[in-house]
Parts: structure tokens; sequence; C-alpha cells
């Protein structure tokens, strides 16, 4: 038995070797793949922060006045709050809802699979196709009070809300709907003989036995929520307009992807370095409170 066991061994090792020696040949294209399709770029953009470029092989240094004059321009600053405010509410309103329908999902109640199925569904429709199918329903809505989601800022900001909820909460559902399902049934046993109620159940045992999956959607909704795109050019593309005192005009419900596209595109090829820097500021802002909100959410999780 002992022979045979070596001999295993011996074969085992054999096999490994030719593998480890020519596992470098088969990571070669993804490392090569993520050196040109990110490290490249990335490194490329910063070094185009300090330009002033109409091209990206026609360009000027120019240092961080880029960078000054992003922080100085009040429409990036306006759409810095309005992002700011716009991830926080979705955030807790998608987690909210999320959780919610998963919960009540996985109570044994009939046709659960088709309610799934449901709410998944806005969530493989593209935002450009969303932001106009909900731009001629609220149009339709909205046509009732004489006023549009493109005259008041309040009704684009809430449309926003409804729109990205409306995407985003099945998706949440399916990572929530997993990790209730992985909840210890003993624990739930244990909870009830205990004579816990279904309210002391949930914030004592489901909730703190879900953290992971609380982790992750707070993370997807709160960095989805910054970069809210193609949504926010489709529904409102930013307007209405106010008037600055200066004459400068701000785009009231524009959030910051948009506008640092609409910096990089406008009609001043001169002002491409500075949407530059305002990307690399946005990086910097999404990148650091991602991790925060990583760091301080992986504190609760329950080991188990």
């Amino acid at each position: 038995m002992k022979r045979s066991h070596d001999s295993a061994a011996v074969n085992s090792d054999m096999i490994r070797r030719p593998i480890q020696r020519w596992s470098p040949l088969f990571l070669m294209p993804v490392v090569a793949a993520f050196l040109i399709g990110f490290v490249w770029p990335f490194f490329h953009g910063l070094f185009l922060s300090f330009c002033k470029f109409k091209t990206t092989s026609n360009w000027e240094w120019v240092g961080i006045s880029n960078y000054e004059k992003a922080l100085a321009d009040q429409s990036f600053m306006y759409s810095f709050g309005f992002t700011a405010l716009f991830a926080v509410v979705s955030l807790v309103l998608i987690n909210v809802f999320a959780f919610a329908v998963a919960y009540a999902l996985t109570q044994k109640i009939r046709g659960a699979n088709i309610f799934r199925t449901v709410f998944f569904m806005p969530n493989l429709i593209g935002g450009i196709v969303l932001g106009y199918i909900w731009s001629m329903i609220f149009d339709g809505f909205l046509g009732y009070y004489q006023t549009s989601i493109l005259m008041d800022k309040s009704w684009g900001f809430w449309g926003l809300i409804i729109l990205t909820c409306w995407q985003q909460i099945g998706y949440m559902m399916i990572i929530y709907i997993a990790g209730l399902q992985a909840v210890p049934e003993d624990m739930l046993e244990a909870a009830k003989i205990d004579g816990a109620n279904g309210w002391q159940t949930l914030f004592k045992v489901t909730i703190p036995n879900v953290m992971p999956s609380i982790t992750i959607c707070t993370f997807l909704s709160l960095t989805n929520g910054f970069k809210l795109f193609d949504q926010n050019l489709a529904l409102t593309g930013g307007y209405p307009f106010e008037i600055n005192p200066d004459g400068s005009a701000v785009r009231t419900t524009e959030m910051l992807a948009l506008n640092i596209y609409n910096t990089f595109y406008g009609q001043n090829t001169a002002s491409r370095g500075v949407a530059q820097a305002k990307a690399v500021l946005f990086f910097i802002l999404v990148a650091t409170l991602a991790i925060a909100q990583l760091s301080a959410t992986r504190k609760k999780e329950v080991q188990q």
C-alpha cells in the first residue's frame, strides 16, 4: 500500500511540473491584455492631465494648472454635490428595497422564481435605452402638470433615482437572496427556540450573517451611483440650465461623469486637459470612497 501511495505521489509530481513550467505562457495573454487595456491607458491619461492637448500625440506640458481650473470650475463642483447626494439616496433606496424583496422571496411564497425573473429583467436593458424609455414615461406623466423633466431639477433628480432603482434593485436582490440562503439553519432554529420574534431574528441573526452580501451590494450601488453616465445623458442630459451671476451656465442635473464628457467634447478643445484632470480627480474620489466603504463594512461581517 505504501509503495502504491508513493508511486501516485510521484505521478502527481510529474504532472504538476509540466503545468507549472507552461503556466507563464498561458498567463501572458491575460497580463498583456491587462497592461494594454488598463495600465497603459491609466498612466497615459494621468500624464495628459498635466498637459494641454488636442490629440494624445500633440501635447504641451502645463503642470497642475489643469487641476486648478478643474477645482475652480463651478459646474464641476456643483456636479460633485449633485452626484454625492444622488449616490447616497440611491444607495439607501436600492439596498433597502433589494433586501426587502429578497427577504420576501425567500419566505417560500408561490411564484417566487417568476418574481425573481421579473425583478431582474430591467438589469438586462442598456442604460441608454432605459433612459429614453423613462424619458417618454415621464413626459407622458408630467404632461398633465404642464411641465417636463427637463424643466425642473427636482423632477430630474428623482427621475434619475427612480430609473436607477428600477434597473439595479433586481440585480442586488439576487446577491441578497444568495446571502439569505446561506444563513445557517441551526442559528435560525436556535433563535426560534430562545423565543426571538421575527424582527429580533432579522436584526440579530439574519442581517449579521448577510453582511458579506451587504458589503458587495453597498460597494456596487455606491460606485455605480458615482459613475452613472448613460442614464443621465439619455434622461436629462444635464438640463435644466441655471445662469450664474458671472454669466456662466450650470447644468442642474449633470453628474460628474457627464460633466467630464461635456468638458472634453465641448466646443473648446483647449479644455481637454482640464477634462482629463477632472477624470483623475473623479477616479481618486471613487476609489477612496470604495476602499473606505469596503473597510468599514467588512469589519462587521460575521466569520462563520
